[in-house]
């Protein structure tokens, strides 16, 4: 599953404090989308991911997990996303919430199957900002030493530059892309139809569409065919 990641062009996000019904999800687990990701900033419980789990587990689709809270951590998931927030100013965010599951469940955890992220906040409105106190206000200079960090110094296998509930300042993204050499970039905020899909797609690896599943169903289910056109 590892390998796989590499491939990855589109990823949709399901919160599982959100509300999705049946004809939905089959749509978004048959959409040729490469992957299904579970997470949210808040509101995010054992039971309702469990249950969303076993709603997508139904499909073939590849499922992740973004793990943001240690009590909805559920079994059964192809894949654990790890986030660490890299322009945090708290180091709970980058290291230390890690350390202490570490200490706590290490003989627990499916270490194989955890893949870290860097992430770098860029939406001080958003609530991934506040609850990690993000500083979301950098330069496309600033944002890009952040991801050359993740990518040359610590080899994270992801950055993730995140502007949930907004669409992104995309000189900034592209800026982030050329700093890398070996990490993938995924991008995700305000992705909300093809459109915005391509011009996305176009300076990252890999985009996460989540909001405008909620939104406008339809338009966010064109966005795969946007950066994989062999599913038109």
């Amino acid at each position: 599953m590892k390998q796989t990641i590499s491939t990855w062009r589109h990823v949709f996000k399901i919160d599982p404090d959100r509300n999705v019904d049946d004809a939905a999800l089959e749509a978004i687990c048959l959409s040729g989308t490469d992957a299904v990701m579970i997470g949210g900033s808040s509101g995010v419980t054992y039971d309702n991911t469990v249950e969303l789990l076993s709603r997508v587990r139904q499909f073939e689709v590849p499922c992740v997990l973004e793990v943001s809270s240690l009590e909805a951590v559920v079994p059964g998931f192809d894949l654990y996303m790890i986030p660490m927030v890299l322009n945090t100013k708290h180091p709970d965010w980058l290291i230390g919430h890690h350390a202490r599951a570490a200490h706590k469940y290490s003989y627990l955890i499916p270490w194989e199957q955890l893949i870290p992220e860097g992430y770098i906040i860029l939406n001080p409105d958003c609530t991934a900002a506040a609850v990690s106190e993000a500083n979301a206000a950098l330069t496309e200079s600033e944002a890009a030493a952040y991801a050359e960090i993740a990518d040359k110094l610590l080899h994270l296998p992801i950055v993730y530059v995140e502007y949930s509930g907004m669409f992104g300042n995309l000189d900034l993204v592209s800026a982030v892309y050329r700093s890398l050499s070996g990490s993938q970039l995924f991008y995700g905020g305000g992705i909300k139809d093809a459109d915005s899909a391509r011009l996305a797609a176009a300076v990252c690896d890999t985009i996460v569409v989540g909001n405008a599943l909620y939104s406008d169903l339809k338009q966010a289910l064109s966005t795969v065919a946007a950066v994989k056109p062999s599913r038109v």
